[in-house]
Order: C-alpha cells, then structure tokens, then sequence
C-alpha cells in the first residue's frame, strides 16, 4: 500500500504515539484524519499540516461519534485506506488491598477503551475499505492497532492494561482472516516503554525502574520509532497477522 495520495485515519492522534504517526504519514503524502476525545488537541495538530489533515473529535468508546467521524474522513478526503488505532489509557489498581477490591468500573473503563475501542475503529474502518477498488496489486488497506509488552508480561496493577492489551493481540489473527481475500491487512505493534505523555506521568522512581529492564538501546523509545514501524507495515505487502514487539528487547519483572 502506498501513502502518497492516501487517505489514513488515526484514531488518539494528537499526542503521543498517535501525534507521531500522523505527522509520519503525513510527511509521506497521504491525507489524515485526527480521531481524538480532545478536539482541541486535534485541532493544535491538523494545524501543523495545513490541508493534509482534518481535526475530528471521537471517543473510540461512542459507536455513533466514531462512525460519524470515520464516514467525516471519507468525505473530506476520499476512499480510506489506511487506519491506525492508537487511542489507550492505562490507570493501576491491583485487584484487591486492605481497602477492599479493585473498581470494576476503572476495570471495565480500561478494556472498554483499549479493547472495545480499538474494535470499534477497527471494525468501521475495515467496513469503509470494502467498498475500495483494489490497487495494483490487490490491495484495499491496511489497519493497525496499538497493543503493549503488557499484553505478555504485565506487571503489579496492571491486570486490566494488560488484559486490554492481550485481547488487541489475540484478535490480530482472527480479523486478518475475517479480512482475507478481501485485499485488508491487520498488524499490531506492541511498544515497550515509549516517551509520551502516559510515561510523563509516572513517578521518577517508577520510570527509573522499567529503564532498567531494557537491555539495548537502554532509553525510551522515540515516538517517531513507532511511526516509522507504522509506515513499514503499511509498504511491506506481506506482511500480515503478526503482532511485533518494539520494545528494544524490555521483559517486564513484576515490579
């Protein structure tokens, strides 16, 4: 699948890694439509590109506000070919303490986002690519989720993040197959430990923590990684079905 000329849909894409893709795919000649809860930061983004993006404010939670916002990309820019899930939240809570259990509604609320969510994009964007005349060589789109070293080795209070992220990875195999024959590719990428916003809010000591759980390049990984492995994804025509780890070799201890 090529970028230039395309249009992609990049659902949590003002900030973080979803901010990093768009500007990426955006660099490469596609046109983006910026799918996020916060329209605003939306907005601040599709500024920085002028007429390749368009700002759409969606909870990836909300069936009709996504359907609305992904058939608002369509009509702004044509036939979608590309989509990339990013939207997430990881809040912490082990299952029980001296104060009781954990929230079920917080538990709920993480697989609801991160799960429910991505399915939900997912699902309204493989829908849109159907109706898409095949390129050159067969192809109709590409789509890709966002899961997390998480999803295989999860650590103290993450029993819903991680749950959440195991089930974006379990579903990569079965969506690809619904889609087989079909020109729609599905891949996932789990990241490590990535500088955004979702890390910025970690205590030093924490952080500290998880950088010495990965071996080499012993750093964060920068943003602008995940997009590039985005883009690879999206040009590689056979690769499909694979989750890939991007996470410089990090396990996860439990603590």
């Amino acid at each position: 699948m090529k970028l230039e000329g395309s249009t992609a849909v990049v659902s949590g894409g003002a900030s973080g890694l979803g901010r990093a893709t768009v500007h990426r795919v955006a660099a490469e000649g596609a046109r983006v439509a910026i799918l996020d809860r916060s329209y605003e930061a939306a907005q601040a983004v599709a500024a920085e590109l002028g007429d390749a993006a368009v700002a759409l404010e969606a909870d990836v939670t909300d069936a009709g506000a996504t359907e609305a916002a992904v058939s608002a990309a369509v009509r702004r820019f044509g036939p979608l070919h590309i989509a990339v899930c990013c939207a997430g939240i990881a809040p912490a809570e082990r299952v029980a303490s001296r104060r009781g259990p954990a929230s079920l509604d917080v538990f709920r609320n993480v697989v609801d986002v991160n799960l429910v969510g991505t399915f939900n994009v997912v699902r309204l964007a493989a829908a849109a690519m159907l109706h898409n005349e095949p390129d050159a060589c067969g192809e109709r789109g590409v789509l890709i989720t966002t899961a997390s070293g998480a999803a295989f080795d999860g650590q103290i209070g993450q029993a819903a993040y991680a749950a959440s992220k195991a089930g974006v990875t379990g579903m990569t195999l079965p969506l690809a197959r619904d889609l087989a024959g079909k020109g729609i590719r599905v891949n996932t990428i789990a990241p490590g430990l990535f500088a955004t916003a979702l890390v910025a809010g970690m205590s030093d000591e924490v952080r500290e923590s998880l950088l010495d759980m990965i071996p080499e390049p012993r750093r964060m990984g920068d943003p602008t990684e995940f997009a590039d492995l985005v883009l690879h994804i999206v040009t590689n025509k056979y690769l499909n079905a694979e989750t890939i780890r991007l996470d410089a070799a990090m396990r996860m201890t439990a603590r």
